[in-house]
């Protein structure tokens, strides 16, 4: 018999000193406010827990001046789950606000696109902008657990569980991938920062942290295919998640698989 998964979205910190330029590269009201929630995202069901993303800690907000809400085990209390609970983790990729909170599960097999290791450890990074998103101990850790056999490599799609895939998008970093998981509403997409924003695929406008701008684009089009309907397509960081999907877990966790209420304008 099929699974039908939950899935929820998890807040573990918002940034609200942003404008419209730090999220789109072609916009013309650069200068107007425009907040950014962070997420992690938990898929449950068959009796497997797999976690996508990990946050960041406490002391990497300190030295990014980017303070968090919830250390990332603390936002997953709420599920009676302890670090060593956590067996599985899908890092969609490598930047600081997905992976930094790798050190904290230790028990979990990792599952990360093998151009996405190939990005964070080659020549891309001798380059100052497109090694910002990154912190070298999330990525030390991820060759860590590799060493220890620990980490899964896919290339490309990739089957994690029946009803639960990786896809390799790129754009916003070399070997990004979404998930898409199977719900009873339909075919789920966790776009993570394949669309930090509903506007990015919707208005098909780009963010400007990006290494190949026509991979982010095509990659608008990938999550439209691999959702049921773009109502299912959930953006990385967009604090209109918490409307759209308001049946809340607990006040930082929102249950995504029962679908939207319907308020979404697309």
């Amino acid at each position: 018999m099929s699974t039908d998964w939950e899935v929820y979205a998890i807040k573990y910190a918002d940034r609200d000193a942003r404008t419209r330029a730090d999220s789109f590269i072609f916009d013309d009201n650069h200068e107007a406010p425009h907040a950014m929630d962070y997420y992690m995202w938990l898929i449950r069901g068959a009796g497997r827990v797999i976690l996508v993303d990990t946050g960041y800690d406490v002391d990497e907000g300190v030295m990014r001046g980017r303070p968090i809400r919830l250390n990332p085990v603390e936002a997953l209390k709420p599920f009676d789950l302890t670090p060593e609970d956590v067996t599985e983790i899908i890092v969609t990729h490598l930047h600081y606000d997905h992976a930094g909170g790798l050190h904290l599960f230790p028990n979990a097999q990792i599952h990360l696109q093998a151009a996405e290791m190939a990005y964070a450890t080659g020549p891309c990074m001798c380059h100052d902008t497109l090694r910002m998103p990154f912190t070298a101990a999330h990525v030390c850790e991820a060759v860590t657990r590799l060493y220890a056999g620990k980490l899964t490599f896919h290339d490309g799609e990739g089957a994690i569980a029946d009803g639960i895939s990786v896809h390799c998008i790129g754009g916003h970093s070399r070997g990004l991938q979404a998930v898409r998981v199977r719900t009873r509403t339909g075919w789920m997409v966790l776009a993570s920062d394949a669309a930090h924003y509903y506007e990015n695929f919707m208005a098909r406008k780009p963010f400007p942290i990006v290494v190949d701008l026509q991979d982010m684009l095509d990659g608008f089009n990938t999550l439209r295919r691999l959702a049921s309907k773009p109502e299912l397509i959930v953006p990385g960081h967009d604090p209109l998640v918490r409307q759209y999907f308001d049946s809340a877990l607990a006040d930082h966790i929102i249950r995504l698989d029962v679908g939207p209420n319907g308020t979404m304008v697309l």
